[in-house]
């Protein structure tokens, strides 16, 4: 007889825990997108990027909905700005002050 307390507990944990894992989905896919939000917001001229398709490139041009990127030798696209998908970081790239080219100065 005691059989029937512990089938309710199991019974609440079957209902429970799909509910949880919708939970768990909506609070993920919601700091993704703020992610995403915030990197479209931050793009600038100059930044070295990769697309949702995985192509790289360095954005040349930027207005509200097109980027232009450069993806070597001079080919330029043009991709909807939505299509970037992360900036691309390289590591122990640091913002260095520029050199003078050898042989001026001397």
């Amino acid at each position: 007889m005691s059989s029937g307390s512990g089938s309710g507990l199991t019974y609440l944990l079957i209902l429970g825990l799909p509910f949880l894992l919708l939970l768990w989905m909506f609070f993920t896919q919601r700091n993704r997108a703020k992610q995403v939000q915030t990197l479209q917001g931050s793009l600038q001229v100059g930044d070295e990027v990769v697309t949702t398709s995985g192509l790289f490139g360095t954005i040349t041009a930027l207005d509200e909905k097109v980027a232009t990127l450069d993806v070597g030798q001079g080919t330029t696209l043009r991709f909807d700005r939505r299509a970037i998908g992360m900036r691309q970081d390289l590591p122990g790239a640091e913002p260095t002050e520029p050199t003078a080219p050898q042989g001026e100065g001397d």
